[in-house]
């Protein structure tokens, strides 16, 4: 584990005579931390990259953990002490278990916790999981509270990790009604194409007064990326911030915004470890509006 402040917060505590415990967003940046990521960002893992642009900023006090510690990084102590996690993922997303994804699902649906999911992380146990909640919910609010109490549920695609989709499948929630049961199929957050060719692609901004999108254009061009294909088998966010698209046709909501529970889930598609996404201005532009965000009370 590794801890970064941002200097300029406890500067400015100095200057106006405050102690140096002014409120801060405390940001965990989680990080799967693959040898790839190394040779694209100068010898640092992608997650030392993201932690040390939001260190650098006023207003945020910045852990790094990744899955190789104790209890995968993610102890009770240390996600007491955390507001947003940014958590990085992509070719191990089963690699945290169980009992961790449920300390930080507990947490974000109690509203102590935010969660920013990157890139991969759509995959990502606590991901996929707090999606799971998410769509339970949605189906829920379709049901007249008086004839909750007589609905029996069943759940499927609640394992949805390796498989893909096939075209009898529902991978986006999808309620079927037989007499008194009703049958969810949860969210698989999976999406039908990928093709990491290095291809650019356009974000556009579709909400520019949202404050995830302040201080951003209408939109910019990633000159390497990979690229991800609609549909994204989600439950409908509350917003969609960003959405990119590609020069051969493909587009996807790149920049998604849940409620879930009492907490906040917010994910963002740009990445891949192989490609300098997060050398650019405007992606870490992105990450540091959304901590600011979710990590409001």
């Amino acid at each position: 584990m590794k801890i970064l402040l941002a200097s300029s917060v406890l500067g400015l505590a100095a200057c106006v005579g405050l102690s140096a415990e002014v409120k801060t967003t405390r940001v965990l940046v989680w990080d799967e931390r693959q040898a790839e990521q190394r040779e694209t960002y100068d010898g640092r893992y992608l997650g030392q990259v993201i932690a040390s642009h939001l260190a650098g900023l006023p207003g945020f006090t910045v852990t790094e953990a990744w899955r190789d510690q104790p209890e995968e990084g993610l102890t009770d102590e240390l996600l007491d002490k955390t507001d947003v996690i940014v958590w990085w993922s992509h070719k191990l997303p089963r690699n945290v278990t169980e009992a961790t994804s449920r300390r930080v699902v507990k947490r974000v649906m109690d509203g102590s916790l935010s969660l920013i999911a990157v890139h991969s992380a759509h995959w990502s146990r606590p991901f996929v999981r707090l999606m799971q909640e998410r769509a339970k919910a949605d189906a829920l609010s379709q049901i007249p509270d008086a004839d909750r109490p007589s609905v029996e549920w069943r759940f499927i695609n609640e394992e949805p990790w390796g498989k893909v989709p096939g075209k009898s499948d529902r991978p986006t929630p999808h309620v079927t009604i037989e007499g008194a049961r009703r049958t969810l199929s949860l969210p698989a957050c999976v999406f039908p194409a990928w093709r990491a060719d290095g291809k650019p692609s356009r974000v556009a901004t579709m909400l520019p007064d949202h404050p995830i999108a302040a201080g951003l254009s209408t939109g910019w061009t990633i000159p390497q990326t990979e690229m991800y294909a609609e549909p994204f088998h989600i439950p409908e966010p509350d917003a969609v911030v960003f959405e990119e698209s590609w020069a051969s046709g493909e587009r996807f909501r790149s920049g998604c915004l849940w409620k879930v529970g009492q907490g906040q889930v917010f994910y963002f598609r740009l990445g891949h470890e192989t490609y300098p996404v997060f050398k650019q201005a405007e992606n870490l532009r992105v990450i540091a509006n959304a901590a600011a965000f979710l990590g409001k009370r």
